[in-house]
């Protein structure tokens, strides 16, 4: 039997902790504030839970981390924005010094993926594609429940490139759209536009006024027509670019997280924008929620540390 794992979810303001039990049962264990700029007191964090969850490990339990940012398991290090103690250190040898267990450490997008893969919508698949549209565009690719990492941690990033269109016709209408400038230094990348935030940024464009996201999605279900031409556009750039990821990777199952998911006719559209862009031909849906929106993060680094058991 495989010992338990000892899970993180580490996020810019709080560490989710938990225990992916041996018979591969979560049991939360708590969540602390995350010291963002201080390694110390992150390591010292790190510590105190496990600490707590002495009762459910084993001596040989591993610790397994789910991170937001770049996550380069070759270099040992991760490139987190929000995040700066991590900055300088090796992150994974210098935990697994310190706690005295053995660590491995996955972005959280991979590791939600991983867990829809193994034990969620995607169960079953022999390719899955995990998608998350929330306050960014990010992803994760899982094979026969492997995670698939690339060079410098970069897999599934269909979020960034000089890749969105900059103009559409809508009904006649011909719309000129910004190619903005993204947080990796590049130009014109769909993270600028695909995310709620960008859903915000293509209201002001249109509507020349600011909006809340969530306000916009109401107002489109409600049928609201300046709503209705945001999420329309919005739609279109998202299942183009998705379009691309899909004919060249041939997913079994798009799996989607993040917050804008978690409306379930928002998704319904962009599955449908989808298939009618992609070469394969399907009517059954292609992209299904998660069924791990909240615990992806633990149950996906639980899944990752079973490599080390």
């Amino acid at each position: 039997m495989n010992p338990a794992v000892m899970c993180f979810d580490i996020g810019g303001s709080f560490i989710k902790s938990g225990v992916l039990r041996a018979d591969d049962t979560l049991q939360p264990i708590g969540s602390v504030a995350m010291p963002a700029r201080d390694w110390s007191a992150f390591c010292q964090a790190l510590h105190h839970q496990i600490a707590d969850a002495a009762g459910l490990l084993t001596a040989d339990s591993p610790v397994a981390l789910s991170a937001a940012g770049v996550v380069d398991s070759r270099q040992d290090t991760i490139l987190a924005g929000n995040i700066s103690a991590f900055a300088g250190h090796q992150v994974s040898a210098e935990l697994s010094r310190l706690l005295g267990r053995r660590v491995i450490i996955g972005n959280d997008a991979d590791c939600f993926t991983l867990a829809e893969a193994t034990t969620g919508a995607g169960q079953g698949a022999d390719s899955v594609l995990g998608i998350i549209l929330g306050s960014g565009v990010g992803g994760g690719l899982v094979i026969n429940r492997q995670l698939i990492t690339g060079a410098g941690g970069l897999t599934g990033e269909w979020g960034h490139g000089p890749i969105t269109r900059t103009h559409f016709d809508y009904r006649g209408q011909r719309i000129e759209l910004p190619r903005l400038a993204c947080g990796c230094g590049q130009q014109g990348c769909l993270d600028t536009l695909g995310a709620a935030r960008g859903i915000e940024r293509l209201w002001l464009h249109l509507n020349q006024y600011a909006a809340d996201s969530k306000q916009i999605v109401t107002d489109w279900l409600a049928g609201n027509k300046r709503a209705i031409q945001v999420i329309t556009l919005w739609s279109e750039l998202v299942s183009e670019v998705l379009a691309v990821v899909v004919n060249t990777l041939g997913p079994d199952r798009i799996v989607a997280g993040g917050g804008l998911t978690g409306v379930a006719p928002l998704l319904t559209l962009l599955d449908e924008q989808l298939r009618r862009r992609i070469l394969r031909t399907t009517t059954q849906p292609l992209i299904v929620a998660g069924q791990h929106q909240q615990q992806g993060g633990l149950l996906g680094a639980g899944w990752l540390g079973r490599t080390l058991t």
